[in-house]
């Protein structure tokens, strides 16, 4: 996700920093799981740092980097989100956490079936995965990812829904290129919005509400 094991281990660490100051924010249980993504992906990146350290391969590193790409974060988002919804956006996201389920389980499939391997090209990490019909599975994981953001029903999270469609076609297109992976950047990003989105979320509160006819009720009358 970075262009190098020291790129990686420090943007991963500033981002799981972010991760846990939003978790540290977090002022209502159903926005635990959003709030939590920048620790996952800053996990993400200090593990790819050390795919880059033992030179690529097919190590513990190496699937640990899959499993939290692919299967994980394919339920992951599209569970946060469906978390934090407001209630009319969450009978069209359960449909697509629904898909970021199925997603995951043929992911987790083909990573348990079939080889995965690293190689360091320059500046960056290609990963070679076996799976069948992998157009069908990218569609569903941005499908879930994506599509659970841009649907949120929240503008805070579909603002983030665009820049992560945005920023992720970019980031795809130099890593394809092989010119440099910038993906440890764009984490960073997102991780920052997710923070600002955490600090503005409401209160929720504890206390049951009392009916105006209550409040305007005087103590009782001796008889």
């Amino acid at each position: 996700m970075c262009w190098s094991a020291t790129a990686d281990l420090v943007a991963g660490t500033g981002v799981a920093a972010v991760g846990g100051a939003s978790v540290a924010l977090v002022r209502s249980g159903r926005d635990l799981p959003l709030a939590a993504l920048p620790l996952l992906l800053g996990a993400h990146q200090i593990v790819e740092a050390a795919v880059w350290s033992s030179g690529g391969g097919s190590g513990p590193a190496t699937v640990a980097w899959a499993v939290i790409a692919l299967p994980l974060l394919a339920v992951w988002v599209p569970a946060g989100v469906w978390c934090a919804a407001p209630p009319h956006a969450r009978t069209r996201l359960a449909a697509l956490l629904a898909v970021g389920v199925v997603t995951a389980a043929l992911l987790t499939h083909g990573l348990t079936t079939g080889p995965v391997t690293a190689e360091i090209r320059g500046r960056t990490v290609g990963y070679t995965v076996d799976l069948s019909h992998p157009a069908l599975l990218v569609a569903g994981y941005l499908l879930a990812t994506v599509g659970s953001l841009l649907l949120s029903g929240d503008r805070r999270l579909v603002a983030l829904g665009v820049l992560v469609a945005v920023g992720a076609s970019i980031c795809w297109t130099l890593w394809r290129l092989e010119f440099v992976s910038t993906w440890c950047a764009f984490a960073a990003l997102c991780s920052v919005v997710l923070l600002g989105w955490v600090r503005a979320r409401p209160r929720t509160s504890t206390q049951p509400s009392r009916h105006p006819a209550v409040e305007r009720q005087g103590p009782p009358k001796g008889d």
